[in-house]
């Protein structure tokens, strides 16, 4: 580099550092003592860090005149920008300290993010070092150096996660994290279908669950009870079959400039979206919405009620199969990630060897969309795609099981979301105020305490693709009853799906754990105080 351009960058970044001093209040210095918390360092890490390490007498410490800066190549410095501005955002809210970001040479920055690690820590991987000096995450790609950074803001202490203003110090113990996930699909799915959620209600989920290193949304976009998605070849879909909810209360849907919304505002939290549209049951939006989708020709009225099992597309009929060409093709075309998934359980009303040719022909609107089929584990039972997904709903019984095993004997992979282990949506105990128990009463310990990788016996572990926790909505009409039933059960779903099996303990789970609750507080999180919990 030219000797002046070095002197003249030097006297340019030494310039704006003293004007962040002087522009910005000293906090820190001045919080009486009495306030302080002390450094916040691993117990306080959901997921588990794949490899931690203390480094003793080196505290890092936010201050006021701390800049941010970016070492990136290129081709990734927007990405990794973007990284920053959104950490930079939330700090400056609870701080009030400025925290410029800039492409700046290494030495001058107090946090340092970097795209410029090794290809050996792939995709998701990162490495984190606080000292006293400096705070610096490492990571290959931008979605990596954003894992780091959700690492980053579980390190602070809680308050740094506020909406307004707090009291320093900012203090993060000295630590070196080497982390990187155990399974490559770690998801949750959010039923708007049985009760709508607007766009806003949506994005506020995604804030949550990415702070736990998910990395798929799956949306269930249609059910008997709503259509939510915009279909222009079938618009009655939404603005009749979209009208209801549960209960007979308005339903809602999403126009396509309000998916693409949630689409973007998922992938700027490097979650991916996967789209569900049910079939062949659970329809009756659809049939309820065009009579010719119906065998006899006869729609039937909507439903608002909470069954399932009674709805059909009519397999006979050649416009069933222009209505999915049409339907996945515009679902796709919305989509930029690589999987459709078209549901395919409890078709109690779909006779077995229709079912059985229905799911291959509803599987080629997808493929010649060039997307992978995911489906529910029924699928198992049919011909399958390559790439195909089967995810696992089953509570340990035997059937279940076995289509898993079937799935994965065809070449598809199998993600795990065992009904009475992973679905958010089932009660705590008998005193849950909403909720379901049909596949039991699902404690914090009992989401926690299972692997994926041996839940159904006899299915190879390389058949294995990550885990998934679904929340269905029959029961939850609002945010708050959402997030009540997701937190703190969603984390430790993110956990298995990310920390390697060997860090699997309940007992050192359950403290770091009731750790998370003070950031919850701080995040005006709902979440339930389940009493197997020490909430300090």
């Amino acid at each position: 580099m030219d000797r002046h351009l070095r002197l003249n960058r030097r006297v340019s970044l030494a310039g704006l550092l003293t004007a962040a001093l002087l522009a910005t209040p000293l906090i820190a210095a001045t919080t009486p003592a009495a306030a302080q918390p002390s450094a916040q360092g691993a117990p306080a890490l959901i997921p588990q860090p794949t490899s931690q390490h203390a480094l003793p007498n080196q505290t890092f410490t936010l201050q006021p005149w701390s800049i941010v800066g970016i070492d990136s190549s290129a081709k990734e410095s927007r990405a990794a920008k973007k990284v920053a501005d959104q950490l930079t955002a939330q700090l400056r809210r609870s701080t009030g300290y400025k925290l410029p970001v800039l492409p700046v040479l290494p030495g001058f920055a107090d946090i340092r993010l970097s795209t410029n690690g090794p290809a050996s820590l792939g995709a998701e991987g990162y490495q984190l070092r606080a000292e006293r000096s400096r705070l610096t995450v490492t990571a290959a790609t931008p979605e990596g150096l954003y894992r780091g950074v959700t690492t980053l803001r579980q390190l602070l202490p809680a308050k740094a996660d506020a909406r307004t203003r707090q009291a320093g110090p900012w203090k993060i113990a000295g630590t070196t994290i080497s982390d990187s996930p155990r399974y490559a699909y770690r998801g949750a799915m959010l039923d708007v279908s049985r009760h709508f959620f607007s766009v806003a209600e949506v994005k506020r989920y995604i804030d949550l669950i990415s702070l736990y290193k998910l990395n798929k949304l799956h949306l269930h976009l249609s059910d008997d009870q709503g259509w939510r998605i915009q279909v222009d070849s079938w618009p009655r879909l939404t603005t009749y079959g979209g009208s209801l909810e549960v209960d007979g209360t308005p339903g809602g849907s999403y126009t396509k400039a309000q998916y693409k919304e949630i689409v973007q505002y998922a992938a700027d939290h490097y979650l991916t979206v996967i789209p569900e549209i049910d079939t062949p049951g659970h329809t009756n939006a659809a049939l309820a919405s065009y009579a010719e989708l119906n065998c006899d020709g006869v729609a039937p009225p909507l439903y608002t009620g909470t069954d399932v099992g009674f709805s059909s597309l009519c397999v006979a009929k050649d416009i069933t199969y222009k209505f999915l060409d049409d339907v996945f093709r515009e679902v796709s075309q919305q989509t930029p990630g690589d999987i459709v998934h078209l549901g395919g359980d409890e078709a109690h009303s779909t006779p077995h060897t229709d079912y059985q040719t229905f799911i291959p022909k509803a599987a080629s609107s997808i493929t010649k969309q060039h997307k992978r089929v995911m489906g529910w584990q029924e699928i198992g039972d049919t011909d399958l795609p390559p790439g195909s997904i089967a995810q696992y709903w089953g509570t340990d019984d035997e059937g279940s099981q076995e289509l898993a095993r079937k799935a994965a004997a065809k070449g598809a992979t199998v993600v795990m979301s065992p009904a009475n282990r992973a679905y958010l949506d089932m009660k705590y105990d008998e005193n849950t105020p909403y909720g379901q128990d049909w596949a039991g009463l699902v404690d914090v310990k009992t989401a926690y305490d299972w692997n994926p990788a041996t839940l159904v016996p006899n299915l190879p572990e390389k058949a294995v693709a990550g885990v998934e926790a679904p929340i269905w909505t029959e029961t939850l009409d609002n945010l708050d009853k959402l997030e009540y039933m997701a937190f703190p059960r969603l984390p430790g779903i993110a956990e298995l799906g990310w920390s390697q099996a060997s860090a699997h303990n309940w007992e050192t789970y359950k403290v770091r754990l009731g750790a998370q609750g003070s950031r919850w507080d701080a995040l005006s999180v709902n979440f339930y105080r389940a009493p197997e919990i020490d909430w300090r």
